[in-house]
């Protein structure tokens, strides 16, 4: 079975109580719930993690690398300005495997400091604005890869 790291940046493990009206009233343990049953229906494993550390992040990217794994990214905040992040991801992609970025909202239309992504440019894919959809279908992408 093909392990795929689905890892989730800062803020993110506030789900269900941070603003929901932006990010949906599901929960983190319901996000993961979700994303391993799908990742189940198309064949995966999925190993769905989350931290508002930025090195644990880019030590877990360097894992996927290492492992083989490909990625589901939410970088959340560090989206806007992390190259640190950045050039760990484009250690993913330059290896043969695939990273996606996924949002749950749509960044272009929230607040302008949004709309850069520092790491769409490096990542095989963007997904967003679908709430926990966008998990699930860049799911559905790496299970068609």
């Amino acid at each position: 079975m093909q392990k795929v790291l689905v890892l989730n940046g800062p803020n993110l493990g506030r789900l269900g109580s941070r603003e929901p009206d932006i990010y949906g009233a599901m929960d983190f343990d319901a996000l993961t719930s979700a994303v391993n049953a799908k990742a189940t229906q198309l064949g995966l494993t999925a190993e769905v993690r989350q931290t508002d550390s930025e090195s644990e992040l880019i030590s877990w990217i360097h894992e996927a690398v290492d492992t083989g794994s490909n990625v589901v990214l939410n970088p959340a905040a560090f989206t806007h300005y992390s190259y640190a992040l950045r050039d760990a991801a484009v250690q993913v992609t330059k290896s043969g495997l695939k990273l996606i970025e996924v949002h749950l909202s749509n960044p272009h239309t929230r607040e302008e400091f949004r709309h850069n992504s520092v790491i769409s440019g490096v990542a095989t894919g963007v997904i967003a604005g679908f709430g926990v959809d966008s998990y699930l279908l860049a799911m559905t992408q790496l299970a068609s890869r």
